[in-house]
């Protein structure tokens, strides 16, 4: 086995591992909380979700990848194969779904009375359930097409067509029905970045408005900032950083489509930017949130008070 091989292995695993602790750790804790009583906020509900979609995206990408970068090819059968897959690419859409509904949701809720967005505040939290299961369902449906795709690898390699996945193999399908595969999966991927991204500029000029007003209004002091604000700020790192990471995997997978014979590097590094956003939310939450003078997760512990209509504190 090559030491670049090893290197890989212990990246992906890596990744793995502190990738599903970060988020099955956080996961635990509000489930703690929920069973404790504990008053669930509806952005608590939402990051819930993207737990579990980063942890099925790390677990069903992550431990292949890793058993493959040691020199393992075929382990998996064709119901495994079908399985790691549809899993993986559901997760991934159900994260973004996550990561767009918070966002957007975020900025209804900071938005001004007078503004546009005044008569959806009420309404948006009636519907964020219904929304956040619409999209597990949408996921579940547009990437069923997976199963008719996926099978073992094989250990014949002279097979043109099927395209390898090193641990996996895939039918090419019709031109025309590749297309239109690529246009259902891409079109809400498209929608949920371009929401993301509206919501972001929102929020940024909303902050920016708001900060301008307390500096007129306290010119002698620096007041702390609100739960609100603090909330807004996070959900903006994680916006950003998810966005960033978005385009570069965009960047990579294109390359590895479009290219006869893609180096290995290339399709590795296409694989661990994928992997990363769902490795690092987790921390970039507890980051935030994290408070020298009250260790621990302070944004747990805050959960009784009862006030439902400021954001809470992530």
């Amino acid at each position: 086995m090559a030491a670049s091989d090893v290197a890989v292995g212990i990246i992906f695993l890596s990744q793995t591992v502190v990738g599903a602790l970060g988020n099955s750790s956080l996961l635990l804790h509000y489930l703690v909380h929920y069973l404790m009583g504990f008053k669930v906020r509806h952005t608590d509900f939402m990051i819930q979700h993207m737990f579990v979609a980063n942890l099925l995206t790390l677990l069903c990408k992550g431990v292949p990848q890793t058993v493959a970068a040691f020199g393992v090819k075929i382990f998996l059968s064709d119901v495994g194969c079908k399985l790691l897959f549809y899993l993986h690419r559901v997760g991934r859409g159900v994260s973004i779904g996550s990561t767009c509904l918070l966002s957007v949701f975020q900025a209804m809720k900071i938005s001004p009375e007078n503004s546009s967005c005044s008569d959806l505040k009420v309404k948006a939290t009636k519907y964020i359930g219904f929304s956040i299961y619409l999209s597990w369902i949408l996921y579940l449906l547009v990437n069923i097409m997976i199963f008719s795709q996926m099978t073992r690898k094989r250990s014949n390699n002279n097979i043109t067509s099927m395209k390898d996945f090193e641990y996996c193999s895939a039918v090419q399908p019709d031109k025309r029905l590749q297309s239109l595969y690529a246009a259902l999966v891409t079109f809400p991927d498209v929608l949920c970045v371009g929401l993301m991204l509206w919501a972001s500029s929102s929020m940024v000029l909303i902050l920016h408005r708001h900060k301008q007003k307390m500096q007129q209004l306290r010119k002698f002091s620096s007041p702390r900032s609100s739960p609100e604000s603090r909330a807004t700020k996070t959900i903006l790192l994680l916006v950003s950083t998810f966005v960033s990471f978005y385009t570069l995997s965009c960047i990579f997978q294109i390359c590895v489509i479009f290219i006869y014979n893609p180096h290995w590097l290339l399709v590795k590094m296409a694989a661990i930017i994928a992997g990363s956003f769902p490795t690092l939310s987790p921390f970039l939450l507890m980051s935030r949130n994290s408070s020298a003078s009250r260790p621990g997760l302070p944004w747990i512990r805050n959960r009784k008070t009862p006030d439902v209509r400021g954001m809470c504190k992530l």
